[in-house]
């Protein structure tokens, strides 16, 4: 997901909704949330795509991947978040496997570099 495409899309629907603070009663968050994710202060979140999507349906594959209808009627959006929210905590998980094995793998050479040093 590109950060600038989806906040594009964020400023058109801001726009639809007159402005940051129309927005942030539309889906009862605070104008600074939405101000500070424009303003790349803040992460785009899945809470705020969820309440965009749940609350004013658009569609999660408009304001995700920016294609398909802008507005959505089918109930197809709320499995679509739930399998980005599954991928991403699985991303989250190899992330964190992979800084496993790097520590490892820094915890081998410093043997290795220890066995050298003792043997020559």
């Amino acid at each position: 997901m590109s950060d600038d495409a989806v906040i594009k899309r964020l400023k058109v629907i801001v726009k639809e909704h007159g402005g940051q603070l129309g927005l942030a009663k539309a889906i009862e968050v605070d104008q600074g949330f939405i101000s500070k994710v424009i303003n790349r202060k803040q992460e785009i979140s899945y809470y705020l795509i969820r309440k965009l999507c749940f609350q004013l349906k658009y569609s999660p594959e408009w304001l995700i991947l920016g294609s398909g209808e802008k507005k959505t009627t089918k109930a197809e959006g709320p499995k679509l978040i739930t399998e980005i929210q599954m991928l991403r905590t699985e991303v989250d998980i190899l992330h964190a496997r992979m800084r496993a094995y790097e520590i490892q793998l820094n915890e081998l050479r410093e043997q290795g570099l220890q066995h050298q040093q003792q043997v020559g």
